[in-house]
């Protein structure tokens, strides 16, 4: 399709009304064009022509828009002469195709903001005329005039479903809608859950994401505000009973709760030590409400995520992203992340580089993949699947020239030179593709596992909400759940029996002092660093390769007395994991133990969760939480003995710790308690 086209469908949702076309009022079936040229094969049945009969107005308007379809256009109703009940009653109407007429020029005012967007309309000449006749008696409606020829393309038949002509949403899709709305799914996953119900491939279903936006704003509940009311007592009642729950508000000028935040003792102490990476979610919304909701996530040393705070916003504005952003660094007592995960907004973008200047703004992979099928689908048709596949190729290239050198092939190989999208993704290249983010660290939280694994805790979180009143009280018990099957699912890691394949030193070394996620990881590089050959081309610095080849490789800088070890590849900076270029150079020096500054405290094994062994400033607390500690100890070791042993003591220690959490915790005895955190 042409530029052209393609302009079109951008501006389709042109909702202005003005009747300028020129008609002649006069014509007759000898001034109409004998032959039509339409866009594709037609039978002569499917073809208006004049003289053809209707038996009502709106039949024939059904029939002229079956045909506009098929041709590529839509129409609308034009004008008409008479009037029901008055004379003869109404005798003439007119169609006409979609892109008719010119927009009028809007008078501009001070007070009302105008919307800067394009109009379809060019002037389109092709129409549809019918005339009321009386034959014995009995009124039709017959073709008086009829013309085509239209001065702009016509769309393919994949595009023409887009004009919102087309564009239905039934009653039946609208309850299923609805459904989805409560639960408190996003768009793009009630489109893509409709089209596995549908059985229709991504992109095809008749209406889009933005109709859909349209629906759900009508979709609010008259008790708003006596919700939001009920919601700052809820904060406050669970303020009273857990002091270290941490919320913040703010109100307008009406004296309404415009935004909230709020984070749990336990995120906090999460925060501490995982916050140095954070993904925040701002794709879903609290849709009974149509409020915005900010969800902020990690990953533990256990590759599991962890909640660490939450937002409601009346609107996404920079100002409503910054107060957000200001209250989580109050929660976190200052600490900004070293990067930050989010889908891509420019409210948002602009909120983050003004509150956190010097945390590293990246946009999350999984939430633009999953716009791809509404974006590319359709354009690309059965090319669709080879252009995700090359996408992906170039998305994990490791340099960027290689990067932008296929950028450029792909664009040429699949003719997307003026595609929107791909041009928007390029121009954000930067903060999405990993060849610009690799020096940065994000904890492995770009990878189709952690995203989905993230995904999954989100939609649990959000399964939580029923009223906005108790949504606060209701979340905590999601996160405390999530919080007791990542202790199980923790405990189940370190039961596992961890075998070594390597042999090396340095492969027990780091099975000692990670946790079974993180050394897998290790131990993956660790087996491919033995496939890699290593030459030393300075005093500090090594060559390695691939045995295999004779060309290309890495860089790797080895300081010991400074505590560097630095690869090209950037592996460390970005997952906290080495590399096995960085691996090789080791064995090669005879390294037997990995440095502790490669094995990043993030990824030890650690007691992080405030369930686990707290340090007390006092003697007395002290002996007895390391003899809790040796219980606990002992416990694992005896349970971990069979299998009946271990489902028995699952199951008791699960319901003791439910007991533990109901004690209430003085504020005196929190001030007393401090975090674990070993160096």
């Amino acid at each position: 399709m042409t530029e052209e086209g393609r302009l079109m469908l951008e501006v389709y949702d042109d909702p202005s009304d003005q009747r300028s076309l020129s008609l002649d009022d006069t014509s007759s079936a000898d001034e109409s064009p004998g032959t039509i040229k339409l866009s594709l094969e037609t039978s002569n049945d499917a073809v208006p022509y004049i003289g053809q009969r209707f038996t009502t107005h709106d039949i024939a308007y059904e029939f002229y828009s079956e045909f506009a379809k098929r041709c590529g256009f839509s129409i609308r109703r034009h004008r008409t002469e008479g009037k029901d009940g008055v004379g003869k009653g109404l005798t003439r109407r007119y169609f006409v195709c979609h892109r008719a007429g010119n927009t009028p020029v809007k008078a501009l005012t001070e007070t009302k903001p105008q919307r800067n967007r394009k109009s379809s309309r060019c002037g389109c000449q092709a129409y549809l005329r019918i005339s009321k006749t009386l034959d014995l008696g009995v009124a039709e409606w017959r073709v008086t005039g009829f013309a085509n020829n239209h001065n702009h393309e016509l769309l393919e038949a994949n595009q023409v479903r887009f004009l919102p002509a087309y564009r239905t949403i039934s009653e039946a899709d609208k309850n299923r809608i609805f459904m989805f709305a409560k639960t408190g799914i996003s768009v793009q996953q009630m489109m893509r859950l409709m089209e596995l119900e549908k059985c229709v491939e991504p992109g095809y279903l008749p209406f889009t994401e933005k109709d859909v936006r349209n629906l759900l704003q009508t979709f609010r509940k008259v008790d708003q505000e006596d919700d939001t009311i009920d919601l700052l007592r809820m904060c406050k009642n669970i303020r009273d009973k857990d002091p270290n729950f941490r919320y913040s508000y703010s109100i307008d000028a009406n004296n309404r709760l415009e935004n909230i935040a709020w984070s749990y003792a336990s995120s906090v102490q999460s925060y501490e030590i995982f916050g140095d990476a954070v993904v925040f979610d701002t794709t879903h919304r609290l849709t009974a409400f149509d409020m915005p909701l900010g969800i902020w996530v990690g990953v533990n040393n256990y590759g599991m995520p962890c909640f660490f705070g939450c937002a409601l916003l009346r609107e996404e504005t920079v100002q409503s992203f910054s107060w957000a952003l200001t209250a989580f660094l109050k929660f976190m007592n200052g600490k900004a992340p070293e990067t930050i995960l989010t889908d891509q907004n420019s409210c948002l973008k602009e909120a983050i580089a003004k509150e956190m200047p010097r945390t590293k703004h990246a946009l999350c992979i999984w939430l633009i993949v999953a716009k791809f099928p509404s974006w590319f689908n359709a354009v690309l048709g059965e090319r669709y699947n080879e252009w995700k596949a090359e996408f992906y190729r170039l998305y994990n290239l490791e340099t960027v020239e290689d990067f932008e050198l296929g950028w450029r092939d792909m664009m040429h190989s699949f003719g997307l030179h003026t595609n929107r999208h791909v041009a928007n993704l390029f121009a954000l290249r930067m903060l999405w593709a990993l060849p610009y983010l690799r020096s940065h660290f994000f904890a492995g939280m770009t990878t189709t596992a952690q995203s989905k694994s993230i995904n999954a805790f989100i939609q649990r979180f959000l399964s939580a909400q029923t009223r906005l009143a108790h949504f606060v009280e209701q979340a905590a018990v999601a996160v405390d759940f999530k919080d007791q099957a990542g202790e199980q699912q923790t405990m189940q890691q370190n039961l596992q029996n961890i075998c070594l394949k390597t042999g090396a030193p340095m492969e027990s070394h780091a099975a000692a002092v990670l946790t079974p996620y993180a050394f897998s990881k290790l131990q993956e590089e660790l087996v491919l660093a033995a496939h890699y050959a290593s030459f030393q081309i300075e005093e500090s610095c090594f060559h390695v390769r691939h045995h295999t080849k004779m060309e290309g490789g890495r860089k790797v800088l080895w300081l010991p007395q400074e505590g560097i070890l630095n690869c090209s590849c950037h592996q460390f900076e970005f997952s906290g994991i080495l590399c096995r270029h960085a691996l090789r150079v080791l064995s090669t020096v005879n390294c037997f133990q990995i440095p502790d500054c490669f094995l990043p405290i993030r990824w030890r094994r650690i007691n992080t969760t405030p369930t686990k062994p707290l340090q007390a400033t006092t003697t007395d607390q002290t002996e007895r939480v390391q003899m809790l500690q040796s219980m606990v100890t002992t416990l694992v070791t005896e349970s971990a003995k069979s299998k009946e042993r271990l489902d028995m003591a699952t199951e008791q220690v699960s319901m003791l710790l439910s007991r533990i959490r109901e004690q209430p915790v003085s504020t005196q005895a929190s001030r007393d308690l401090t975090v674990h955190k070993p160096h």
